[in-house]
């Protein structure tokens, strides 16, 4: 997975697999997501970052799988 940010046209790019794209479908006039040939996500694009998703502030967070007795 891999994020890339487009400063000049204010788009970031997140990418989830390297699967070859077969569709890309427009979620919102702002957020397009491009899937693989069996429907899985391959990655996501968002325009207008900054305003959209909060760009400047990015953090990730992986959770362990928590057991409950």
């Amino acid at each position: 997975m891999g994020i890339r940010y487009l400063a000049d046209s204010d788009t970031a790019l997140i990418e989830f697999s390297s699967a070859p794209v077969v569709e890309t479908r427009e979620i919102t006039e702002n957020l397009y997501i491009d899937l693989d040939q069996q429907g899985n996500l391959v990655s996501m694009t968002i325009e207008h970052a900054k305003v959209q998703a909060n760009i400047c502030e990015v953090s990730f967070l992986q959770m362990e799988k928590s057991i409950v007795s």
